[in-house]
């Protein structure tokens, strides 16, 4: 039986090798005057970029250029909106990895309201209701893990003891087009894509056992894990055939994005926004770094105090697709799910939270603030223990 659901908006989405070729066109739609966001150096050291820029010349089009270093904050967003709010442009295009999608995402929110991205933050400041209007956004991935190019969340962070790290959510910031070119992920180097990847997959997986998955998303995370499965660790040891595996990767994690989007995550990204608040983990390897664990406490939780729960079932399957076999028994299809997941994240070499400054002491302040939205739809409700050792295990 296939119930009913319902399917927020999505990107118009160009994928395939290529794709960045189309931008300019892309862009002409909208008008001539561009705010290109990007990170801060790969994109420029690459020849897209002098494409890019010359294909505007051509064009006649007026553009100014912005980087982000790292993953953006409320400072700096409201720094960038007043540099820029009295340009009139009629595209942003943001270029790059989460961060620098997730800030031109914001920017094109706020640059004709002109108020302070902390009034629309959730769970900080006045949580006031948006209304735009936004500036069309052009979304273009450069790496294979948040999938922000099909969300309509813009994740900013305030690092530190009293740090948070929240989302700028509203439909209205939903890209106009995402432009998916595996060509792009070219650049990445082995650590990023070990990050990212992870990132992807436990997006996929959250969303594919979350409280709110549907047929839909479920067909989608399925895909999405099946093209993991062949193209993460390869990608990782380049070996094989590189483009084959880059395109799968760019395509699991445009299918993370949409199916988080739709169907919310899990434990994982629960702890994941405290983590990165309090300490200076990047996004990508807090979730490669917890995916095993927590995997097998909500396995463990499910089977002690749920045992009828449906996701185990889920759990069960996403083994024989990452596994690439049938088991005998649920017992068996656990096992070997989490050992898959471990040997990974080993082969990967994600580090463990302790690199980062964590330590014992410091897990009942990120335990108290991991209760945002993504932990509500994980299939289980964790205990305060249960979260603690899936943070232990990785300390």
């Amino acid at each position: 039986m296939i119930s009913g659901f319902s399917i927020a908006r999505l990107p118009r989405i160009e994928f395939g090798t290529g794709a960045f070729k189309t931008i300019p066109d892309i862009i002409a739609r909208f008008g001539s005057r561009i705010l290109l966001v990007t990170g801060a150096h790969s994109l420029s050291q690459t020849h897209h970029w002098p494409f890019l820029l010359d294909q505007l010349a051509q064009r006649s089009m007026y553009w100014q250029h912005c980087t982000i270093a790292e993953e953006p904050s409320p400072v700096l967003i409201d720094q960038l909106v007043q540099t820029h709010a009295d340009q009139m442009f009629d595209v942003v295009v943001g270029i790059g990895g989460g961060s620098a999608l997730d800030a031109a995402k914001a920017i094109a929110g706020l640059l004709k309201v002109q108020r302070s991205v902390m009034d629309y933050l959730e769970g900080v400041g006045p949580e006031l209701p948006y209304e735009g209007p936004a500036v069309p956004f052009i979304a273009v991935p450069t790496t294979a893990g948040t999938g922000s190019e099909a969300t309509k969340n813009a994740v900013l962070s305030t690092q530190g003891e009293h740090g948070f790290k929240k989302s700028f959510r509203h439909d209205k910031l939903v890209a106009e087009y995402a432009i998916v070119d595996p060509d792009l992920l070219t650049s990445c180097p082995p650590h990023v894509i070990a990050a990212n990847g992870m990132d992807a997959l436990t997006q996929l997986l959250e969303s594919y056992v979350s409280l709110k998955s549907n047929a839909f998303t479920d067909a989608l995370a399925i895909s999405g894990l099946q093209a993991v499965r062949h193209a993460l660790i390869p990608l990782y040891r380049q070996t094989g055939t590189l483009d084959e595996h880059r395109k799968n990767m760019a395509y699991a994690a445009l299918l993370s994005g949409i199916t988080l989007a739709q169907v919310g995550l899990g434990s994982v990204h629960g702890l994941a926004s405290p983590l990165g608040a309090f300490y200076p983990i990047p996004h990508g390897v807090v979730c490669g770094t917890l995916v095993a664990s927590a995997t097998q406490v909500n396995i463990h939780s499910m089977l002690a105090r749920q045992p009828d729960n449906l996701a185990l079932a889920k759990y069960a399957q996403v083994a024989e697709v990452l596994c690439q076999q049938s088991f005998s028994t649920s017992a068996a299809a656990f096992a070997a799910l989490t050992d898959l997941l471990t040997q990974w994240t080993d082969e990967l070499a994600l580090p463990r939270l302790s690199n980062y400054g964590l330590n014992e002491a410091g897990l009942d302040h990120v335990i108290a603030h991991c209760r945002g939205s993504s932990m509500k739809t994980n299939p289980i409700v964790l205990t305060d223990e249960e979260l603690k050792h899936i943070l232990l295990e990785r300390l």
